[in-house]
């Protein structure tokens, strides 16, 4: 069972107090001892009481070894404490100098040596694993702070490490420690506890640590009280998606209000301290080493060497073809140049040995490559910058440009034979910082490429610095909200664990990477939007592995990167024209003047003057001249009045079958989020992901944020102005990973690697397919309705690293008059993350929304009986109902009837004639039969005449009807003979 987390931090906190508490002592008594010498025993303050008063006493180094210690004395006061360089002897309680080859901070501690975890540190691993029986598995008892020297590294897995130290202040001070925190992968938090595992109150950019550049050093100071001080730095690594963190860094941790030291810090093994009184150690030199405590170093023998801060010397290795690199000279007058050899510097390898590589030759004299687009060859056979409003490709002399052309400005590097004046390179160390004075990179002519570098986990650093941006006027208002890009093509060539990072500092607040490739990848193009108009410093760091290693093992490991392009510079030069738009003829300015043209308007190729795009056309961006340059939108979709971009009025019209079908979506219009999972990581960390969803935006603009909080520890200031250009993601649907409170132990729900999936609005449309991107329906249930699925399509046009085309998403709005009308988001069952292959993504949104506007084909007439002289008439929806909205149903109608109708009158009418027909007939047959009876009654008698039986007396007749001899019918009367006969009888 699982114990109560009180009980376990209180736990903690005591072992803690118990570590750092000075150890207790026994005397025996009994027996004759010796007296105690100086040697045998050791001074220490007792604590303070309540008046800030203390005690010297005397402890003995082994208890019941000697007697008569001196007796305790009223020692210094509280407060009190010696500055930098001194510390307190305690015999005499004097402050006094620390002897060379030691250091001391006065009332502070400094802990710089990381060749083992110092004493009083403690590494405390949490959250164990549930094995599938129930047991605990104890997953995390690897996981520590690691010593590598100069620095302290931080676990690189998902469990949860604290570096803890517990120090008693007499007074109010401070911690302060140097870091490098480069991944925001990992949760980096600095707190305080006092001795009741109580949290100290701090502000959020106080507890979260600020999130540094690759290879940059910063420094953290938190105030610390009076009294006992637990310190935590605690790592929690976020593994999701199975890309390795980096670590975090930490050395150099000084705790200030201490009250007072009784003794110096000897100076660590590769330092010195030449003077008495330090207050630090310096490093040795290269090629010099120093043992503990030392106050000054010797040089290593000739055959060894050392580098910076080293604390033994090693030998020499033969040199090797990665111990040299090339470089290219300068074009002199000739336009000529030719390849140098170097050694990679300082050099330490020996090379007049057998089998070790000599420097080679110095090249030929050849031909100097062509300036870069936009410069020219000058008379000193350099490159120069063609002057404003002119032009060159770098081959020719610059060029005015044409009437009725203005200037491309940008940056295009192409030949790399120097390195162009607003690019920098350099080289960080992760443990020191001391590889400053070596090339990062080094230009090869085609390209640049990166250099040696001091060891292999060295940051190689080239920086580029755009001063603005400045959209031209041909593209005034067009640019759809970008104001330049930069575009690069690169490679990397590596046998181990190397990446390639590219940062952005904007505004010299904060950097930010934008993508990063791991291990050899082959050439390809990458482009970045820049969408602020803002100053910028882009950055490559190439790495070669973020191991701790101090040799060059893997020097052959490089990235190249062939040609750098950005556009719209403010200060840029212009390799091309592009086609402008002069002022109207009625304008009193000179006519071949550019002006911009008026939002959705191109230029027309026979004038060069404006004109506006047609209806439900778009500009795209970097074309404006001639009537292509407006785009049709997409289905579905129609254009702003600045013709910038389309968008969905989240409504929908479809004919079929001869019936023209109309949707209103706006109920789906506001961003909807989505959370699915949870998902676990290897060591169970449980994350989800959350996905917000905005169908149609707000007119074209992308109305769904998704938000990262582990980065957003910023200081206020940049906070204001940094904080949704860094931290925050916009886009029509926009993914982040979310790691909630219970997923492995957080006190914070955390958002982390937000992402845009959807920054263009494509169109809509019952089709599948449209620009390429398919709505894969097999991904979902089938429609069992008789209304089709609109499908929205969506792109997002930054390349990544997988995605070599962008990422794209499609979002499926079907009919379901069950749902309501906002309706429910959902991914596809057989990929959870809402992708298959990782590039596109595939939602399904069923809402009652999505049904068309009801007309009155969706409805049917029932005519009821009629009652009273009243006919009621009702109209019914047909079923099932798959319509909304639109027509209401007809309410119910009355009309007057007939009790009889003529229908009805005419039957009766019909029935009685023939009643009357048949009972006529009937009598008619029955007055025939009886007159037939009668003759066959005669027949009979006249037959029987001959036989004795007495005849009958009558034969049918009735009373007083006389026997008709004389009427004999051969064949059947007729009518009119029927009426004579009557007529006969009568006379």
């Amino acid at each position: 069972m699982q114990e109560p987390a009180w009980t376990s931090c209180f736990s903690r906190c005591l072992l803690l107090l118990l570590i750092a508490a000075p150890a207790s002592f026994f005397t025996p008594t009994g027996g004759e001892l010796r007296p105690c010498q100086k040697k045998d025993f050791y001074f220490q303050y007792t604590e303070c009481d309540s008046t800030g008063s203390r005690w010297r006493v005397a402890i003995p180094l082994d208890p019941g070894s000697c007697s008569d210690l001196p007796p305790p004395t009223r020692g210094t006061d509280c407060s009190f404490s010696c500055q930098a360089g001194m510390f307190l002897e305690m015999s005499t309680q004097q402050c006094t100098p620390c002897a060379a080859g030691s250091y001391s901070l006065g009332s502070g501690l400094r802990f710089d040596q990381w060749d083992a975890i110092p004493v009083g540190f403690t590494n405390l691993a949490s959250f164990l694993d549930l094995g599938p029986n129930g047991e605990d598995v104890q997953s995390c008892n690897s996981s520590s702070w690691t010593p590598q020297g100069m620095y302290l590294e931080s676990n690189r897995d998902e469990c949860t490490v604290s570096l803890v130290y517990v120090v008693h202040l007499e007074k109010q001070g401070s911690v302060s420690f140097t870091y490098q925190y480069p991944d925001n992968n990992i949760l980096f938090e600095f707190y305080v506890q006092n001795e009741q595992c109580q949290e100290m109150a701090q502000a959020d950019d106080q507890k979260w640590i600020r999130v540094t550049s690759n290879g940059d050093w910063e420094t953290h100071t938190v105030s610390l009280k009076s009294g006992t001080n637990i310190l935590y730095w605690r790592t929690t690594g976020i593994l999701v998606g199975g890309k390795m963190v980096k670590p975090v860094l930490l050395r150099n941790i000084q705790i200030e209000g201490v009250a007072y030291t009784s003794e110096c810090f000897p100076c660590r093994p590769g330092w010195f301290s030449s003077m008495p009184g330090s207050s630090s150690c310096q490093p040795c030199p290269s090629n010099t080493y120093s043992v503990k405590g030392s106050s000054s170093c010797t040089p290593c023998p000739e055959h060894l060497y050392s580098l910076e801060g080293w604390a033994e010397c090693k030998v020499r290795p033969p040199c090797s073809e990665s111990d040299y690199f090339q470089i290219h000279t300068a074009c002199d007058g000739e336009g000529k140049t030719q390849v140098l050899y170097r050694w990679v510097e300082p050099k330490i390898c020996v090379e007049n040995i057998t089998g070790a590589a000599e420097l080679p030759a110095t090249g030929q004299r050849e031909p100097c490559p062509p300036c870069n687009p936009g410069y020219y060859n000058s008379n000193d056979s350099t490159c120069s910058p063609c002057p404003p409003g002119t032009h060159s490709d770098g081959t020719y002399a610059c060029a005015k440009c044409p009437a009725g052309t203005e200037p491309v400005l940008g940056y295009e590097y192409k030949w790399w034979n120097v390195l162009p004046a607003n690019m920098k390179t350099s080289c960080l160390n992760v443990g020191n910082s001391k590889c400053d004075d070596m090339n990062g990179w080094e230009v090869a002519g085609d390209h640049i490429r990166s250099g040696a570098g001091s060891s292999d986990n060295n940051y190689l650093i080239l920086s580029l610095h755009v001063p603005g941006f400045k959209v031209p006027a041909s593209l005034s208002g067009m640019t759809g909200g970008e104001f330049g890009r930069i575009s690069f093509v690169f490679e990397t060539l590596c046998s181990a664990d190397c990446e390639l990072y590219f940062m952005m500092d904007v505004n010299t607040k904060s950097t930010t990477v934008v993508e990063s490739w791991e291990g050899s990848k082959e050439r390809q193009l990458f482009s970045h939007s820049m969408t602020r108009n803002a100053s910028v410093t882009y950055t490559w760091a190439f790495q070669r592995t973020n191991h701790a290693l101090d040799v060059r093992r893997y020097v052959g490991d490089v990235a190249k990167i062939y040609s750098v392009s950005v556009t719209n510079v403010v200060d840029g030069v212009a390799s091309a024209c592009r086609a402008c738009a002069l002022v109207p003829q009625n304008s009193h300015r000179a006519g071949s003047s550019c002006v911009p043209c008026p939002a959705g308007f191109y230029i027309d190729r026979n004038t060069n003057r404006c004109q506006e795009c047609p209806p439900n056309t778009h500009l795209a961006g970097r074309h404006t001249y001639g009537e292509d340059a407006c785009i049709a939108c997409g289905p579905g979709s129609v254009s702003n009045k600045e013709h910038s971009r389309c968008f969905s009025d989240c409504s929908f019209t479809l004919t079929e079958n001869n019936r023209t079908l109309t949707f209103d979506l706006s109920p789906m219009s506001d961003v909807v989020s989505l959370t699915v999972g949870p998902s676990f990581t290897s060591k169970g960390t449980k994350y989800l992901h959350l996905f917000n969803v905005s169908l149609c935006g707000h007119e074209g603009r992308r109305a769904a944020v998704c938000t990262d909080n582990v980065t957003d520890v910023s200081t206020k200031e940049d906070r204001g102005d940094m904080a949704q250009f860094v931290n925050s993601v916009d886009s029509f649907i926009c993914q982040s990973t979310i790691i909630p409170t219970d997923g492995r132990g957080f006190r914070m729900v955390i958002s982390s690697q937000s992402v845009s999936l959807a920054d263009t609005f494509m169109g809509a449309t019952v089709e599948a397919v449209l620009g390429g991107v398919s709505a894969e329906p097999g991904l979902f249930p089938d429609n069992s309705r008789n209304v089709p699925d609109i499908n929205f399509f969506y792109r997002s046009t930054q390349v990544t690293a997988s995605c070599d085309q962008g990422r794209s998403s499609v979002i499926i709005v079907r009919c379901n008059p069950e749902k309501s009308e906002r309706g429910e988001i959902s991914v596809p069952s057989s990929c959870p993350a809402g992708t298959c292959d990782g590039c596109t993504f595939h939602f399904l949104w069923e809402s009652a929304s999505a049904c068309p506007r009801c007309t009155p084909d969706d409805y049917h007439r029932i005519e009821g009986a009629c009652k009273g002289g009243i006919q009621e008439t009702l109209f019914m929806w047909n079923e099932p109902k798959l319509c909304i909205k639109g027509v209401s149903l007809p309410p119910p109608s009355s009309s007057p009837c007939e009790v009889i109708a003529l229908w009805l009158k005419m039957g009766l009418g019909g029935g009685a004639f023939v009643a009357v027909l048949l009972v006529s007939l009937t009598f008619y047959f029955w007055k025939k039969n009886k007159r037939l009876e009668y003759k066959y009654c005669r027949l009979v008698m006249s037959a029987n005449k001959e036989c004795e039986l007495p005849a009958a007396d009558s034969c049918g007749l009735t009373e007083g009807e006389e026997p008709d001899d004389d009427v004999v019918y051969a064949q059947k009367p007729s009518l009119l003979g029927k009426l004579r006969a009557i007529a006969n009888k009568v006379h």
